[in-house]
């Protein structure tokens, strides 16, 4: 079924973040003709760039420019119609009023089918559920008819939360699994784009055989790949079945 004409937002904190946990997504919506944009909150040069600061001779400015190439490759290789780079600092990620109200300019240009961002809660980074906050402040904000009247408001899309490294430590419950299956190459594929992190490359290979065996005895259907979100808000449907 073509989606032609949709658009679709993702939300992720540092750059390598929207491939490991919504690149799957990202892929099977190009497939089917949504237009997909992915914000970069910050390049994680600070925090997930380690393996890049040990090389001799580095620089801050360095680890944001190859951590931009491979998120670039990683968006190519998805089909995300378009990537911004807002360069907002790392360790800690700095969420500025004037960055809030341009994510709310963003929401209502592109009007989302659905958002993806991450989890509310993770212990081990605090730049991923402030992230989340601030996609859903803005989102409130663009709902809301005083601000900047006479643009015509944000609807009322999903919010799904894509899956942290560690979701039993951050009160994550997937309700929504998503077979991947059938663009698992190109997944896998962005993920070798990210050079800097390759220590997670198989990882999350693991991760999504182990939603996709999830997916498979949760339905009638022979899964192999899948990635879990958490719904935000209840879902609103014509019928059950």
């Amino acid at each position: 079924m073509t989606e032609k004409g949709k658009t679709a937002l993702v939300v992720s904190a540092h750059s390598a973040d929207f491939v490991w946990r919504a690149g799957g997504a990202i892929a099977l919506h190009h497939e089917a003709g949504v237009a997909v944009t992915v914000i970069c909150l910050s390049f994680g040069e600070r925090g997930e760039s380690a393996k890049l600061w040990r090389q001799s001779g580095m620089s801050l400015e360095r680890v944001k420019r190859e951590r931009r190439q491979e998120a670039e490759a990683a968006a190519t290789a998805l089909g995300v119609a378009d990537i911004q780079f807002w360069d907002l600092g790392d360790y800690p990620l700095n969420l500025t009023e004037e960055a809030l109200f341009r994510l709310v300019d963003v929401y209502r240009a592109i009007r989302p089918a659905f958002v993806l961002s991450h989890s509310r809660k993770d212990i081990y980074n605090h730049d991923h559920p402030a992230t989340t906050d601030f996609a859903q402040h803005a989102r409130i904000i663009a709902q809301a008819h005083g601000h900047k009247p006479g643009e015509k408001v944000l609807g009322a899309p999903p919010v799904y939360l894509f899956e942290p490294h560690q979701p039993e430590q951050c009160d994550w419950k997937p309700d929504v699994l998503l077979d991947i299956s059938s663009v698992w190459g190109k997944k896998r594929a962005a993920i070798e784009c990210m050079a800097g992190q390759e220590h997670l490359w198989d990882y999350y290979t693991r991760v999504a055989l182990q939603r996709g065996a999830q997916a498979a005895r949760n339905s009638d259907k022979a899964i192999q790949y899948g990635e879990g979100y958490e719904a935000v808000f209840p879902h609103v449907v014509e019928r059950l079945a």
